[in-house]
């Protein structure tokens, strides 16, 4: 039918009589049916009748931008595969960036620019910036992915932490250890750990097992501009550390490695993932690493064998093939996949407001994601999403400078502590 003839069809009753009240009938089908076959919802900040805008404010520029340009690519891998099978709710999903260069004021600044324009934050990355904005999210109600797994944060009904928080991956890692021999009862395990949010988290781990099985963990706390890490190393070596955790910027992780390469020790690294950066490889300590180091983590590697890490390396591969390949890939996937999956959710219950998008947040649970991280559980508030880890080593030989030695397990341990929260 021709727009010409189907705008005839349709005018107003005064210009146009038709013939008999069956004509009529079918002719009022037809305008409704031409009007708009998207489904009906509520809709709020950030969705028009095209689109479903979702913001990213990271540090595009700064010291984190190594890890933020490669989260990208996994967001927009995915984000493709939605727009290309039709959006969600007819809309397309399009992502809205704004650069704060790891400064607060700029974030600050950045954030209430961006806020009124999309849906929800599928990235906000640094402590500070979260600190200083984790308010206004409360009054806004806007669902936001923290590129953090600090437990500080799932006290906020609005912030989305996809998987393991840092403290239980540390339980994780260490019951790793314990039970390939490296360390036992009654040993003396070090952990070097960034102040804050990041740092204080993860040592609570150490902590627990400490206690649980009788070690004494050896504290190293850093700040995070910290550079030089002589003294922390050798102090924990002359109390005979077995093993050594690090909770560290990847910088500080190179400069651990360093120092006990240095000393001729060669003590194990159980690092937390924010501590690794494939960029370790290309350093001079990069033979130490490859070595000692082990990465904790509740995102799988890129050379991850199940379904959602094989998927993530297909498409990378094909959209990025000159590109080198880094865990935060998977990362940056798995998040999209997931916030995605709670608007999809929002969307068939016909409300794309953003009440309505949380309350499919906290309506999600046993969320599969083939392996990217566990299943998913946001319906208690407080309670990790996920407490399950991988194990991986550093291989330079492996795309990301990563190959699994562990599946995702939960410790006995993790369990005792989870148990103890209630």
């Amino acid at each position: 039918m021709s727009r010409t003839l189907e705008r005839g069809l349709c005018m107003p009753f005064r210009r146009r009589v038709l013939p008999t009240a069956l004509a009529l009938a079918v002719l009022a089908a037809g305008c409704g049916a031409k009007e708009d076959q998207k489904p009906q919802v509520k809709t709020g900040p950030g969705v028009t009748g095209d689109t479903i805008s979702l913001g990213i404010l990271t540090d595009m520029t700064g010291p984190f931008k190594a890890s933020a340009l490669t989260r990208m690519k996994g967001y927009e891998l995915y984000l493709k595969q939605v727009n290309d099978r039709g959006g969600i709710c007819g809309r397309r999903v399009e992502l809205k960036l704004k650069d704060h260069a790891y400064d607060v004021q700029k974030a600050l600044d950045a954030y209430f620019d961006l806020e009124p324009q999309v849906l929800g934050l599928l990235e906000l990355a640094g402590t500070p910036m979260t600190a200083a904005i984790e308010p206004d999210i409360m009054q806004t109600r806007t669902l936001t992915a923290p590129a953090s797994w600090a437990a500080s944060l799932l006290g906020n009904p609005h912030m989305m932490i996809v998987g393991t928080t840092y403290d239980l991956d540390v339980i994780n890692g260490l019951d790793h250890y314990k039970r390939r021999g490296v360390i036992k009862e009654g040993d003396t395990v070090g952990h070097v750990y960034v102040t804050g949010s990041y740092g204080d988290n993860a040592v609570e781990g150490s902590r627990f097992v400490g206690q649980q099985w009788n070690m004494k963990i050896a504290e190293q706390p850093i700040d995070e501009t910290r550079a030089d890490l002589t003294q922390q190393i050798a102090a924990l070596k002359a109390q005979g550390a077995k093993a050594i955790v690090l909770s560290t910027a990847p910088a500080q992780t190179a400069a651990a490695v360093g120092v006990a390469a240095a000393l001729k020790w060669d003590v194990p690294f159980m690092v937390n993932v924010v501590g690794y950066d494939p960029a370790l490889l290309d350093s001079p300590v990069a033979a130490a690493v490859e070595k000692q180091v082990s990465v904790v983590t509740s995102v799988a590697p890129f050379t991850g064998t199940q379904a959602g890490p094989r998927e993530v390396a297909a498409a990378f591969n094909k959209n990025y093939p000159n590109d080198k390949p880094a865990l935060y890939v998977d990362h940056g996937y798995t998040v999209a996949k997931v916030f995605l999956a709670v608007v999809e959710k929002a969307c068939k219950n016909g409300d794309l407001t953003r009440d309505g998008v949380l309350k499919a947040f906290h309506d999600t649970n046993g969320l599969d994601t083939q392996g990217l991280t566990g299943a998913l559980h946001y319906s208690l508030v407080g309670r990790p999403s996920s407490t399950q880890s991988y194990i991986t080593k550093v291989d330079r030989s492996a795309p990301g400078g990563l190959t699994t030695v562990e599946e995702l397990f939960e410790s006995e341990l993790v369990k005792a502590k989870g148990t103890r929260a209630k």
